[in-house]
């Protein structure tokens, strides 16, 4: 598994999440949460560094490296 794939099964995952707390009214946290996950990826987009796949690398390979090494 590598920092890109799981980003965005975590992406994906907090999704979900936002869509589980809208469907049980708990309207708030779901806003909350849709918010924080925008702020993310528009710093992400802006500035071309992402804070969570920095803490993920220490942890996991990148793809890129996965794929140099599966060649």
């Amino acid at each position: 598994m590598c920092v890109e794939k799981l980003l965005k099964i975590i992406l994906a995952s907090a999704l979900g999440m936002v869509l589980m707390l809208s469907a049980i009214g708990s309207l708030k946290a779901a806003f909350m949460l849709q918010v924080s996950l925008m702020i993310i990826l528009v710093v992400s987009g802006l500035t071309g560094s992402c804070y969570l796949s920095k803490v993920l690398n220490s942890a996991f390979p990148l793809c890129n490296e996965t794929d140099k090494e599966s060649k």
